[in-house]
């Protein structure tokens, strides 16, 4: 009887999501090429199909994803690369990127096409629910082993967590935590549209766990835009708990990477900021702040500072165990135990060069005539990694205009790909005997990941990174790629504008963060974002046109 129960209960669960769709995107979202690669094998023999539908007009799919790599081949034939091994299959490789992003793609077009709305709304609930597991059980983690209830200001075990404890934070991708950042940004946006007020907060929550900075600001952007042009009144309610559990975290939770995030924007953007009275500054000394926020007087000021602690210390000396000896007392005849000194080593950043820090800095030593920037010790860059990147694609580009219209060829100058086949352990292992690094890449985007990268963990930040779409698109296809971007890709989903809700959005905000990753080669949030578009368009769209519409 008990089974009878059992086995009727998860057949209706079946039929309530698509748990192949579900099967596809917990495989295909992780991290692992080794787990990816099968993903697509297995859904292509559960739902066997090959239809594509590529057409100039009313393409089923994206013609894009065709064109990228049709203006990489003519470009290898054109620059007869076809002469170096290594880079034949550098080029392979990078086609089997854009192969899987439209076999991927595919898959998700077909499950929107052939189920109802309401089960695949219910099938994103449960990975969203999957997912907010899993980076619970993260942070559950972390304060079991540091004991520290807010690991975002624990400082002990040199630092390990504090600052960085959002990096842990990976979910059910296992991917950076930026990735995690990104997919539930996505669900606040999709679930305020639903006005579920529950997966919206729990999506919100997860988010804020992962401290992205950026994705933070771009959500923020994202709901001021919905708040004014496009919310009832119970929606702008919902906006406004999350702004406020935003500000919680900020300012309470995690206060360095409030201080953090206001530093970068004032270096990027060169602004002296006055601070007015009366704005909310987080309440944390200055020998709690990492010497990257610190500016020359201020890291002077924590030296002083640590060394009339230590002074005061070694006078007032206290015991490891604590005792009714070493307790004090207030007036009051409160008890007042001592706590553990904070600037002692265990408590602060180590500094030790660790083994891949090591690599990159052996790799700066054998390349310094041709690295400008990581060969220098003494460098001190005026603009953050990211920027210097964009002003070397447009240097580079200025210097060679033949290259202006299709780039300097796919993995040469910037793409998640360059990194890999460059040995460096960056994305995972690649053949040392086929190691291929472009002079152009050494010279300019290498050049400015090794300069942070081989530094300490404070240089190790999103805003000193080279990777973006855009470059990518800029740097290795050119001006042809970038209008087949926009054209072919993204106003495949933006001609529907009129009839999109949670989509315009989801795309502005897509947008922005094209910005920061190489994301067509992470092969993980594109797919979702893809599928929140489809699933859009299918459930605005007039039912007779719904196989059409998109």
């Amino acid at each position: 009887m008990t089974a009878s129960i059992v086995v009727s209960f998860f057949r209706h669960l079946r039929k309530l999501i698509d748990w192949r769709l579900l099967l596809f995107l917990v495989l295909f979202l992780n991290v692992k090429m080794v787990v990816k690669v099968p993903a697509i094998a297995l859904i292509y023999l559960l739902q066997f199909d090959f239809k594509f539908g590529f057409s100039f007009k009313n393409s089923r799919l994206p013609l894009f994803y065709l064109l990228a790599m049709g203006i990489a081949l003519l470009n290898w034939v054109i620059s007869r690369n076809y002469f170096s091994v290594n880079y034949n299959i550098v080029l392979l490789t990078g086609i089997g990127f854009w192969v899987l992003c439209i076999l991927a793609m595919h898959q998700i077009k077909l499950f929107v096409e052939n189920n109802d709305t309401e089960t695949i709304h219910r099938t994103i609930v449960a990975f969203f629910i999957i997912n907010a597991t899993l980076s619970f059980m993260n942070i559950a983690a972390i304060v079991w082993e540091t004991g520290y209830l807010n690991p975002y200001t624990y400082q002990g075990q040199f630092q390990k967590y504090f600052i960085s404890t959002g990096d842990y934070i990976r979910g059910l991708t296992f991917d950076t935590s930026t990735t995690n950042a990104v997919l539930n940004a996505f669900g606040c946006v999709y679930f305020l549209t639903k006005k579920d007020a529950g997966m919206l907060l729990l999506c919100m929550a997860v988010m804020l766990l992962t401290a992205s900075n950026f994705t933070n600001m771009i959500l923020l952007l994202c709901f001021a835009i919905l708040f004014i042009f496009k919310s009832t009144r119970d929606q702008k309610s919902l906006i406004a708990v999350c702004i406020m559990f935003l500000v919680v975290f900020m300012v309470k939770v995690s206060p360095q990477n409030y201080i953090y995030a206001h530093e970068v924007v004032k270096n990027t953007l060169h602004l002296n900021v006055i601070q007015k009275t009366g704005t909310p500054k987080p309440n944390v000394p200055i020998t709690l702040m990492p010497d990257s926020v610190l500016d020359a007087d201020q890291r002077k000021q924590k030296i002083a500072q640590r060394y009339i602690d230590s002074t005061y210390l070694a006078n007032h000396p206290l015991e490891k165990n604590i005792t009714p000896s070493n307790t004090s007392k207030t007036d009051a005849g409160r008890i007042i135990i001592p706590k553990p000194d904070i600037n002692t080593r265990p408590y602060q950043h180590i500094a030790d060069t660790n083994d891949y820090q090591k690599r990159l800095l052996a790799f700066i030593d054998m390349h310094k005539n041709n690295l400008p920037i990581s060969s220098q010790s003494n460098f001190k860059p005026n603009l953050p990694g990211k920027v210097t990147s964009w002003q070397q694609t447009l240097h580079f580009l200025q210097n060679h205009p033949f290259k202006l219209l299709m780039g300097d060829g796919l993995g040469n100058f910037s793409s998640k790909l360059a990194f890999r086949v460059s040995g460096l352990g960056f994305a995972g292992g690649y053949p040392q005997k086929y190691i291929y690094v472009d002079p152009d890449f050494l010279s300019n985007h290498l050049d400015v990941y090794l300069n942070y990268f081989s530094k300490n963990k404070d240089q190790h930040s999103l805003s000193n990174s080279p990777d973006s779409v855009y470059d990518q698109l800029l740097g290795e296809y050119g001006v042809l790629g970038v209008i087949a971007f926009f054209i072919w890709y993204i106003w495949y989903f933006l001609k529907h504008y009129k009839i999109l809700t949670y989509g315009l959005p989801i795309l502005l905000l897509m947008m922005a963060l094209l910005f920061i990753a190489y994301w067509f080669e992470q092969l993980s949030i594109l797919v979702f974002f893809e599928l929140l578009l489809l699933l859009d368009i299918k459930e605005n769209s007039p039912k007779i046109l719904v196989k059409n519409a998109y």
